[in-house]
């Protein structure tokens, strides 16, 4: 990373030291080591805030099985793991173990939790291990790390500085005080995506339906909404200003007609509601674009694909992500998805099942393309 211009701060976990010298990393890295919060010799503290926060990428090689799990569960009694919680930039992490270790379900359970919070994992690769056995669970190369990185940066250029609207979950539409029409979005895929943004030094403002807005980063303009007219109003408040927007909220297409000022009695047998057409977000947009390039959603149950296409059009989109209810692991408040991804000149890209934040950099390294 030294050679390729890079500036590099280096942090040791205690047992770290056991396998390489602080003057060896120090020579190499340009710069003093850090690998305690008080260092005795000088009096000083080390700030792990400040580091976290000085970053552009952080990267964990080689993660211990010992680190995968208090990274995985919030434990902080290192130095190393105070820095990954404060950190606000991508964070990749290249699990590197023996074979078994690797391949235990406590292993593989805390390496998906990673990742579902964001973290990219660098997968280990096959070979001679320490034990002497041979598989899984050799450290990723650093040539394959430098690599990853370097994608990163290339990808992140093209974010950096643009502002992106990006909005998701539900809304609700009121019957009356106390009831209303609503759908089971969680928000998950559209937090990731503002996420994700925001790591490459993008400027976000996320308008988010009536669902928690926990695990947004503080990076994010979050902008609180219920209603479909609510979102209606926000998204075009600030669509003018921005370089692109990614839709994925699942905006009620139907509303009552009126709404009650006291709670509805069950009086009868029957009741019928009279309910009318929201105002369509996204074709609002569409409709009003200039140079921004706008990206929606589809979620489908059947004729997915065909669907997809009518919307891309219909909409003015630049390039749609197809999802389909009937696909396992994608869908409403799961933390994976599957998708499909059209453009506009009729170009598909077709994922396998992933975490959700691993879609979000999907959609956004496209997105990079036309930015």
């Amino acid at each position: 990373m030294i050679k390729n211009g890079a500036e590099v701060q280096v942090i040791c976990t205690p047992s770290a030291l056991d396998f390489v010298t602080p003057l060896t990393l120090s020579t190499l890295s340009k710069n003093a080591i850090h690998s305690h919060f008080f260092v005795e010799e000088t009096g000083q503290w080390t700030n792990h805030v400040e580091l976290g926060k000085w970053a552009d990428a952080f990267i964990i090689a080689p993660a211990t099985a010992n680190s995968l799990t208090k990274m995985a569960h919030g434990y902080c009694d290192n130095l190393l793991l105070a820095t990954y919680l404060s950190a606000d930039c991508p964070v990749f992490f290249a699990p590197a173990m023996d074979l078994d270790m690797y391949l235990h379900p406590t292993t593989v359970k805390n390496i998906h939790t990673l990742k579902s919070y964001g973290n990219i994992e660098l997968p280990a690769g096959d070979g001679e291990l320490a034990s002497g056995l041979v598989g899984k669970g050799r450290m990723c190369e650093p040539e394959a790390i430098l690599t990853r990185l370097n994608k990163l940066f290339v990808d992140s250029r093209s974010i950096s500085g643009k502002r992106i609207l990006v909005n998701a979950g539900p809304t609700y539409e009121k019957l009356d005080p106390v009831r209303f029409i609503g759908n089971y979005s969680s928000g998950k895929m559209g937090k990731a995506i503002a996420n994700a943004l925001a790591q490459r030094g993008a400027t976000v403002d996320l308008v988010l339906g009536p669902v928690s807005s926990e695990g947004v980063l503080p990076a994010v303009n979050l902008i609180k909404i219920e209603s479909a007219e609510d979102m209606y109003e926000a998204c075009n408040a600030i669509f003018d200003q921005c370089d692109a927007a990614i839709l994925s909220a699942a905006v009620a297409d139907y509303k009552p007609n009126t709404q009650a000022n006291q709670k509805i009695k069950k009086k009868t047998n029957d009741f019928t509601l009279h309910l009318v057409k929201t105002k369509d977000v996204l074709k609002s947009l569409g409709l009003r674009k200039n140079k921004q390039i706008l990206v929606g959603f589809a979620l489908e149950t059947q004729n997915e694909y065909e669907n997809a296409l009518t919307k891309l059009e219909k909409k003015n989109l630049d390039f749609i992500v197809l999802n389909s209810m009937n696909d396992k692991g994608a869908g409403f408040g799961k933390d994976t998805n599957k998708v499909t991804i059209i453009e506009k000149n009729g170009k598909k890209h077709t994922f396998e099942t992933k975490p959700k934040t691993e879609v979000a950099r999907d959609i956004i390294n496209l997105l990079s393309t036309y930015l």
